[in-house]
């Protein structure tokens, strides 16, 4: 992380959280990239990939578990459904909501997102050994849930 001027000065190479502030920035660039190849974001991912995992769920409990916030969950589901890789139907129990639900075409286009997502992965993380690659992994979902961030 040179400027045009040199390294920074030690004790901020030094540092875990500019390291790590880093190699997130390089990381989030690579899955971005890879995302746009299908022409999605990571809103998209994330609501396919809660949807798969988790099943059917009202908007409301998807921006729970996805830390998506209500106008982006909004957009993000509308963008969806008009490439119908989502439904929409009335909530039998609360008319007032919907209930959203992936489809088979969504299931497909999740499988081609996780394709691009292991070749940015394997790019982001290609000086590392597979321990090594592991050993991080470990680390950083300790970091993570010690500090209670479960939205990744």
């Amino acid at each position: 992380m040179d400027t045009p001027e040199g390294p920074p000065p030690e004790r901020l190479r030094a540092l875990p959280s500019r390291l790590t502030n880093g190699a997130a920035l390089i990381a989030n660039r690579l899955v971005d990239q890879a995302l746009a190849q299908a022409g999605v974001r990571r809103y998209h991912y994330s609501l396919l990939a809660t949807l798969e995992e988790y099943g059917p769920a009202s908007q409301a409990a998807l921006g729970r578990r996805t830390g998506i916030d209500r106008s982006d969950m909004v957009a993000t589901v509308n963008d969806l459904a008009e490439r119908q890789l989502l439904e929409r139907a009335p909530d039998l129990e609360d008319r007032r909501r919907n209930i959203i639900t992936i489809t088979p075409a969504g299931r497909r286009q999740l499988a081609d997102l996780d394709r691009l997502l292991a070749a940015a992965q394997d790019e982001y993380l290609a000086p590392l050994s597979a321990a090594d690659r592991q050993n991080l992994i470990d680390l950083l979902t300790r970091l993570a849930d010690h500090h209670g961030d479960k939205h990744g």
